[in-house]
């Protein structure tokens, strides 16, 4: 396969990718007669038909989306290791891909972000909050934040810390609608909860499997604890809920302290070949300074 140099299999990637001989020319700075040319000694050097030519432009043939799909990995491949050729030298500036759970991203992580940001004003974060779990050796994040152990190998992971659910309401709430003296008043209060069909760690759902149990009057299920933490805010009623929060929402009450959830431990993961990266290690002592110091603050909860 003499032929199949790098060169022509680059300007016939830009040809698929473009669909068009003169796009893809102008992509490469090359006159449209070199890429057709280029194309035409691929095409005989593999002895195959690559493109069904159109009067609206250049379609693959069957040939040619099995070379396209090659193409298209070798440079997902190349892209993966430039990037990493570069983390591993770059100061602490660029990008960096953190992924987190909706609740634990936006509540917990993104308030304490303006110290990371006061000390490395160039960095770029992008904060992919989702329950679903990235895939880190395939580069969909730089870093994880995660609330169960990563189970892949080739990840360097770190505990950071646990995190039991448990139930929580505005004074002025109780205030109006009195206090729980036991699990079974629950009954009498409205619960706002995550939708228990939506994704959650298992500690949470058995939770809230027994709370439910309890033939509730009035409920509020929501997708993500951000917005359970609105309606409990807003007074509406008892929620479930992670305990990082109490120290951030002085205003809000723990009930019946001795209804929680199993512990849930919070993992920091990344990716073996980024251990030297600049960005991942100011990231993940920025972590470790932010969680010395909750676990310091955190004093006895202001119960009910």
């Amino acid at each position: 396969m003499a032929g199949m140099d790098w060169d022509k299999l680059r300007i016939f990637h830009a040809v698929a990718d473009a669909g068009s001989l003169t796009h893809a020319g102008e992509v490469l700075h090359l006159s449209q007669s070199a890429v057709s040319r280029q194309i035409r000694a691929l095409e005989e050097s593999l002895n195959a038909t690559l493109f069904h030519r159109h009067a609206r432009g250049l379609i693959l043939t069957e040939q040619g989306e099995l070379l396209f799909d090659a193409t298209s990995a070798m440079i997902r491949r190349l892209d993966t290791a430039e990037a990493r050729i570069r983390d591993s030298k770059d100061e602490v500036f660029g990008e960096l891909r953190v992924t987190s759970t909706t609740g634990f991203g936006s509540l917990w992580l993104a308030p304490r972000l303006t110290k990371l940001y006061a000390k490395y004003p160039d960095l770029k974060i992008d904060l992919n909050l989702e329950e679903r779990v990235l895939d880190l050796p395939m580069r969909e994040a730089d870093i994880a934040i995660r609330m169960k152990e990563p189970s892949q190998a080739d990840l360097i992971r770190r505990r950071l810390m646990t995190v039991r659910m448990g139930l929580y309401a505005s004074r002025r709430y109780l205030e109006a609608a009195g206090t729980p003296q036991s699990v079974l008043d629950i009954s009498q209060h409205r619960l706002i909860c995550q939708n228990p069909a939506a994704h959650q760690v298992a500690a949470g759902a058995s939770l809230l499997e027994d709370l439910l149990t309890n033939d509730v009057r009035s409920l509020l299920t929501v997708n993500n604890y951000f917005g359970v933490l609105q309606g409990v805010l807003n007074h509406l009623g008892i929620g479930v809920l992670p305990d990082y929060l109490i120290q951030e929402y002085p205003d809000m009450l723990r009930v019946l302290p001795e209804v929680e959830s199993n512990e849930v431990p919070v993992f920091l993961a990344y990716p073996e070949e980024l251990r030297n990266s600049k960005r991942i290690a100011a990231f993940r002592d920025f972590m470790t300074e932010e969680i010395t110091a909750y676990r310091k603050h955190r004093t006895e909860e202001p119960v009910a």
